[in-house]
């Protein structure tokens, strides 16, 4: 578990396209492979969505479809859980969460290919 958290963070932390720069390396020095799933070498779009998705049920404690700022607080700052907070409602849906980490993934995706070297 601190490790999908700790990916969790990495993932969700970028603000901006330098830092989309920034979580691309630091997933590939220790987090590639996990989310790697089929061992091409490769973190597709399609992967990243899968595990972003368990991550997403992982951290949803309470099994109610959305994240409380006391069920990550561990995982997220408050600046990162306000970005993930589209809405402003106080809690991040798993469609918010879901858009902010696949929004992430494509400012990671330098090439424009669909997958994270």
């Amino acid at each position: 578990m601190k490790k999908l958290a700790m990916i969790t963070t990495i993932l969700l932390c970028q603000t901006a396209p330098v830092l989309a720069q920034e979580q691309a390396a630091a997933m590939y020095q220790g987090q590639k492979d996990r989310l790697d799933s089929n061992s091409n070498g490769t973190v597709e779009r399609a992967e990243y969505q899968a595990f972003m998705t368990t991550a997403f049920t992982s951290l949803d404690k309470n099994k109610d479809g959305s994240l409380q700022s006391a069920e990550v607080e561990k995982v997220l700052t408050t600046q990162q859980f306000a970005l993930s907070d589209a809405n402003r409602d106080g809690v991040v849906a798993q469609s918010e969460f879901m858009d902010r980490v696949m929004n992430d993934f494509t400012a990671a995706d330098r090439s424009k290919d669909g997958s994270l070297q």
